[in-house]
């Protein structure tokens, strides 16, 4: 058990230093996903299934779909238009 914990440990280290160096945003949401995940998982092997099933619902799910639709809606602003002629 205690192998498992530092393995998962180490994974949500990684997942997490991951989210903080990567600068694209897309890639961003997708390593909050994943980090969220791996906390999941390590909410589960300390036997803690309700709380890990509301990290996936919450961590890595809802907050990321949130985050995806609010670039795209970003980028759908910064579409390029036509000058104005005065």
């Amino acid at each position: 058990m205690k192998i498992l914990l530092a393995v998962l440990l180490l994974m949500l280290a990684a997942s997490g230093t991951g989210v903080v160096l990567t600068r694209t945003p897309l890639r961003q949401v997708l390593a909050l996903s994943v980090n969220g995940a791996v906390l999941a998982l390590l909410f589960m092997a300390l036997q803690a299934p309700d709380v890990a099933f509301a990290e996936i619902v919450v961590g890595a799910a809802a907050v990321p779909l949130l985050f995806l639709v609010v670039l795209a809606s970003i980028r759908m602003d910064r579409s390029p238009r036509a000058p104005d002629r005065l």
